[in-house]
């Protein structure tokens, strides 16, 4: 398995030492560092400091396997962006919008940050809420952002809700932005499922694409460009069934199977673009939106990530979920929303 901190070695030492939680027990410890969750099937962090958003990497363990992630993280967020260069005023900008393009890391395709800075990198610090029901636990992360491009008011709110629902292997999330700008083509940028740190395919086997297929971890041997190949293009491609991106794990000391990581877009229509290249690891990258946006105007995705033993079983998961762009969430329960 992927060599741990000690910090966490640390935290999962405590808790073997802890008794065995029964069927819809959760367990949550809290630090000035970040929040841990147990339930009877997983365990999960999310950070409040340092490396923030989404569920913090390598902490998310399915207890009937014992497997974790392979990456730097799960629904991890960015900037907002738009189309097009920011080539006419990249010299106003704060170094951390300024985008790139043209190149292996980010492809050919133009493209501009509209506020930032990248909430994983630079936010630092968030203030995570918890919600505890009857048979779940939920927490609200929210964070405002600080710079803007020329001709842009910075201040959008990005907000996400990760529930974790008692007895499954899987998490349900979900991304909004409340926006104070207008864009034809305002999009989020995030990691979805999250990226796979491996050498030469030992941390996973297969990668799942609903809209592509299963491709073989020797496809990922070789660094490519994200515009090269199993790139999605919503302008391009007929938007699929189901929108699903998965990596089937491996234990790299013993070559184990484990089982398949899955992300799921519930609905696969807010799918803009999204990634899946080699760059030292394999990059997943998602963009959801991509539609004209006015200032004082929302817009979301849902997702539902976590651990499957089988195509077919995701398959199932997802068409139990499937249609739905929100997440709803009081103490007395949580709902999925179109």
């Amino acid at each position: 398995m992927p060599r741990l901190s000690a910090r966490l070695l640390c935290i999962l030492a405590c808790w073997a030492l802890l008794p065995a939680l029964r069927a819809g027990e959760f367990r949550l410890t809290e630090t000035g560092d970040q929040i841990d969750l147990e339930t009877d099937t997983l365990h999960a962090s999310i950070r409040k400091r340092g490396y923030v958003s989404g569920v913090y990497q390598q902490t998310f363990v399915d207890k009937k396997t014992g497997f974790r992630d392979a990456g730097f993280g799960l629904d991890i967020a960015d900037w907002i962006m738009e189309p097009g260069s920011d080539q006419a005023y990249r010299d106003q900008l704060d170094p951390d919008l300024v985008y790139q393009f043209d190149n292996p890391y980010h492809g050919k395709g133009p493209k501009r940050s509209i506020e930032g800075p990248q909430i994983c990198t630079q936010a630092k610090e968030m203030q995570p809420v918890v919600i505890r029901g009857t048979d779940f636990v939920a927490i609200r992360q929210t964070f405002q952002y600080r710079t803007a491009a020329p001709g842009k008011t910075a201040g959008s709110t990005w907000t996400q809700w990760i529930v974790f629902p008692e007895g499954k292997r899987y998490f349900i999330s979900m991304d909004r932005i409340d926006a104070v700008n207008s864009s034809d083509a305002m999009f989020l940028r995030i990691d979805m499922p999250g990226h796979i740190r491996h050498k030469q395919g030992d941390s996973f086997s297969q990668i799942y694409l609903s809209y592509q297929g299963l491709l073989e971890s020797s496809e990922f041997f070789k660094d490519f460009a994200p515009d090269e190949k199993f790139t999605y293009r919503r302008e391009e491609s007929k938007i699929p069934q189901r929108f699903i991106r998965a990596y089937k794990l491996r234990n790299p000391q013993s070559g184990e199977e484990g089982p398949w990581l899955a992300g799921m877009t519930l609905d696969p229509s807010v799918v803009y673009e999204a990634w899946c290249h080699q760059r030292g690891y394999v990059c997943m990258i998602e963009e959801f939106g991509g539609r004209p946006v006015k200032a004082g105007e929302s817009f979301s995705a849902a997702f539902l990530v976590g651990f499957f033993d089988s195509v077919d079983q995701m398959h199932e998961v997802y068409d139990a979920h499937k249609g739905h762009t929100r997440l709803e969430v009081t103490c007395d329960g949580w709902k999925l929303l179109k």
